[in-house]
Parts: structure tokens; C-alpha cells; sequence
């Protein structure tokens, strides 16, 4: 006969205060993303009174409409999700294989491999070798060059690395009994098995490519292969620079009803949404892909 003990004064106390702290920290979180979005909805001459919250004062679509007017958005927002793509999945495959390698216990060089790949994460050439390298690759004014300086990622390597060797070694080794090569076993066994760490992983590469904009200046002199992060940095600097000049009637006829503040937030959300929209897919398996494969005490 089970009996049913009653929370003390005491417990529930306690669930209230961790309830209100809970609902506090969370409303923390979202509301820089709230505030964002009213300043970005507000007219701009009204937004740089200050004082939007929660809701926009005098509601504007000014800064949007600026953003989506011309073809330049559509064409960086394409280069921009074919960049996260082709670098996140390549990364994944390159990385991942390399830290099968290096898990591989009858191979007896994964530990000079290991060591090399670490070294490059405190010595590095610095900006002007890679620049010269990256343009004596003939990688300048392409589109690989956003995939191919970026195939490996040595902390993710290690990261997933913990994660395999985890992995019961019999499973390898039957495999490799029935005739299977190393890299159907990678293609087969490894990465169906740690589908997590390579979501988490994922994760990561997508965010890095997404924000990414230094390299996209650096070697795209160009413009053709402009992600959406230059496209609204250089609009933003330009508006920013309308705001100073002295022919008000420009300023009037082009940007009325549009300022630095309204711009910058409408920026900000553009590029944070398409990334919060998709980490809803991947969140389940972000925890437990990081935590199965740590260290463990």
C-alpha cells in the first residue's frame, strides 16, 4: 500500500522561489531579443527618443523595407545559406573523419597526428601568410574559399574524438572481421552511431558560417560571392554615413523615416532568426552530444 507524502510548507516554498527565478532568468534571455524586435517595428525618428520596451511607440516598416528592397539582399542571403551548407556539412565529414582516425587503436601514428593537428591551435602563421597562401591557392574570388581553408576544425576533433572512442571497440572490430574498410565503417557505423556529437558539432559550424563576414572582405575583393553579413554591414555603415551629411533634402527623400538605431536592430534580427529557427531541430541531441563524450572524472 503506497502512501502519498504531502509537501511540507517548506518544499513548496521552495518550488515557488525556483518558479520566479526560473521565469525571471528566461524573460532575461528573451527580452534583448523582445527589445530588438519593438525598436526595429518603430519609426526611426521616433526610436532615438529612446523609451521602446516591449512594443514599438510609432509602428515603421521602414527598415525592413530598406533591407529587402533590392536584389543585393537576396543575392548575399543565397551565398549565405549555400556558405552555411557546404561548410558546416563538409567540416562535419572532414572533421569527423579525422577524429575516427585518430581513435583508431591499432594505428600506431594517431597520436603524431593528434599532436600535429594540436599544435596548430596555439602556433599559427598569422593573417598575411594565410592571405598569401589563400591567394597563391588561386582560392581568391571563389566560393571555396569559404569551404577549403575551413575542412578541419581541430577542437571539434577532439571533442568528437572523446565521443568515438567511447564507442564499444567490438563493434569495430566485427566489422572490420565481415571485410569492411575503414571508411565504410566511418560512413556506416560511426556516424550513424554518434549522430549526436555530430548534431551538436553542427550546431557550432553553422553559427560560425553564418556570422562570418572578416574572410568574405578579405578575399572576395570582388563582391560577386557577398554573404548577407557584408550586405547589412555595408548598408549600415552607409546609412550611418547619410546621417551626417548636410543636405537634409537627400537625407529627407531617401531616409525620412529611417535611422541608425531602427536599422541596426532590424539587422540584428535578420541575422539571428534564421539560426534560432533552426537550433529547435538540433536541441535534443546538443546536450548529450557534448556530455557522452567528455571527460569523465
Amino acid at each position: 500500500m503506497s502512501t502519498y507524502l504531502r509537501p511540507t510548507l517548506g518544499s513548496r516554498i521552495f518550488d515557488a522561489c525556483n518558479i520566479v527565478f526560473l521565469l525571471i532568468f528566461g524573460f532575461l534571455m528573451v527580452y534583448p531579443f523582445i527589445n530588438l524586435l519593438a525598436i526595429s517595428l518603430n519609426d526611426g525618428n521616433d526610436a532615438v527618443r529612446g523609451g521602446i520596451y516591449l512594443f514599438p511607440r510609432k509602428f515603421s516598416l521602414s527598415a525592413y523595407q530598406l533591407l529587402f528592397q533590392n536584389d543585393s539582399m537576396l543575392r548575399g542571403l543565397k551565398w549565405s545559406v549555400l556558405r552555411v551548407i557546404a561548410g558546416t556539412t563538409t567540416c562535419l565529414f572532414a572533421t569527423g573523419l579525422l577524429a575516427y582516425i585518430v581513435t583508431i587503436r591499432h594505428f600506431s601514428g594517431r597520436k603524431y597526428i593528434r599532436l600535429i593537428f594540436f599544435y596548430t591551435m596555439y602556433l599559427s602563421g598569422g593573417l598575411i601568410p594565410t592571405y598569401l597562401l589563400i591567394m597563391n591557392l588561386g582560392l581568391g574570388n571563389s566560393f571555396l574559399v569559404y569551404v577549403l581553408p575551413n575542412l578541419f576544425n581541430v577542437y571539434f576533433m577532439l571533442l568528437m574524438a572523446s565521443y568515438i572512442q567511447n564507442l564499444p571497440e567490438a563493434m569495430l572490430e566485427s566489422a572490420r572481421m565481415d571485410g569492411a574498410s575503414e571508411f565504410m565503417i566511418y560512413c556506416r557505423i560511426i556516424i550513424p552511431v554518434a549522430v549526436p556529437v555530430f548534431a551538436a558539432v553542427s550546431i557550432y559550424l553553422a553559427v560560425n558560417h553564418w556570422n562570418a563576414w572578416f574572410d568574405v572582405i578579405l578575399y572576395n575583393s570582388d563582391g560577386n560571392y557577398d554573404t548577407i553579413q557584408v550586405y547589412l554591414r555595408r548598408l549600415l555603415l552607409e546609412v550611418e554615413s547619410l546621417r551626417q551629411i548636410n543636405d537634409q533634402q537627400v537625407l529627407y527623400n531617401k531616409y525620412q523615416d529611417l535611422t541608425p538605431v531602427t536599422l541596426r536592430a532590424a539587422t540584428t534580427m535578420v541575422v539571428v532568426l534564421p539560426i534560432l529557427m533552426v537550433y529547435p531541430f538540433f536541441q535534443k541531441y546538443f546536450v548529450g552530444g557534448l556530455t557522452i563524450g567528455s571527460v569523465k572524472g
